[in-house]
């Protein structure tokens, strides 16, 4: 069972990204190593990054198309990468 300093600990190490990626915006929380950089988090990922609590949106319309408490983003479609 998970404690609250467990999952606070876990949340500190969360990062608020925007990803663009296909004609996609797509935004949640990549989980990275304290003190590191995005582009270590993506330089180091496999062929995917993964994102927790991700949303998808159409960039070219603003349409939300979907939503989901943990999603892969495949590294080579990544455009853009930024750290809110």
């Amino acid at each position: 069972m998970e404690t609250s300093g467990e999952r606070m600990a876990a949340e500190d190490h969360r990062k608020k990204l925007t990803i663009f990626a296909n004609g996609f915006r797509i935004k949640g929380h990549g989980h990275m190593v304290p003190g590191s950089r995005v582009t270590d988090y993506a330089n180091d990922s496999s062929a995917f990054i993964a994102l927790t609590d991700a949303e998808v949106w159409e960039t070219e319309t603003g349409r939300k198309l979907a939503s989901a408490p943990f999603m892969n983003v495949g590294r080579d479609s990544i455009e853009i990468i930024i750290p809110e």
